[in-house]
């Protein structure tokens, strides 16, 4: 696909999901590089299962690009399990204000993420590895940002100990889910409360390319109190037993 083609079809996409105003030509260009060169180390990294060009467009930048209304203006942003890169890479194109830290278990991932980062000179940009239920016990990070954002990583009674962790009171965890968000969500509801936090709204969204629409869910949740020191416990124990 030429840039032409993407841009075109990019344009008309962002529009039918009301995201046109976060994508000018520039951004565009960026979003392009992003993804050529994601494909050109798909050939010998598994970055994505996803090859085709339209549906990298629609079900990784733009499915990104949903939680950006929700983000305030000069937020700092963990993306947790950030994988190949999404939400930060596309929300780093597209919404330059954010300082963003993407943070991965994969030293490979990290590695692929903070380079594409640098060429895409993205700015106020961090990628770490490490695991989340470790890091999340470090000063440095603990309860120090404005919003957590979570893309396919775990269940959500599993992902909010990972997650809330690490936001500030009176900041955000949003999960991003696919349409049975809200069936986790009801049996997440007592593990988002022992964590301090409160769900202050669940956004509905439809995604589509003017054909194919697949139903995508929004969770937010405030943090309102301080997370338990022991919390979040080893990782077997999250699994093991649920809070």
């Amino acid at each position: 696909m030429e840039f032409s083609e993407f841009y075109e079809f990019l344009n008309t996409v962002a529009g039918y999901n009301d995201l046109l105003h976060l994508i000018d030509e520039p951004k565009s260009r960026k979003l392009y590089f992003l993804m050529t060169h994601m494909l050109e180390v798909n050939k010998s990294m598994n970055l994505t299962a996803i090859k085709e060009e339209r549906a990298i467009v629609v079900r990784h930048f733009l499915d990104s690009l949903t939680v950006a209304a929700f983000l305030p203006e000069n937020a700092t942003i963990l993306d947790v399990g950030c994988g190949a890169g999404f939400p930060c890479l596309p929300l780093g194109i597209c919404r330059p204000d954010l300082r963003i830290t993407a943070l991965d278990s994969t030293e490979k991932r990290i590695a692929y993420v903070r380079d594409t980062a640098k060429s895409l000179e993205i700015a106020h940009f961090t990628a770490i590895a490490a695991r989340a239920e470790e890091l999340a016990h470090d000063v440095t990070y603990r309860e120090r940002f404005d919003a957590v954002t979570a893309r396919a990583v775990a269940a959500l009674p599993a992902l909010a100990e990972l997650s809330l962790p690490f936001v500030r009171k009176g900041g955000h965890f949003i999960a991003m889910k696919a349409k049975k968000g809200e069936e986790e969500l009801n049996a997440a509801q007592g593990a988002i409360e022992k964590l301090g936090g409160t769900v202050r709204a669940m956004h509905a969204l439809a995604l589509t390319d003017g054909s194919d629409t697949d139903e995508r869910v929004l969770i937010d949740i405030e943090k309102t109190a301080t997370t338990p020191h022991t919390l979040p416990r080893a990782w077997g124990r999250i699994l093991k037993k649920p809070l």
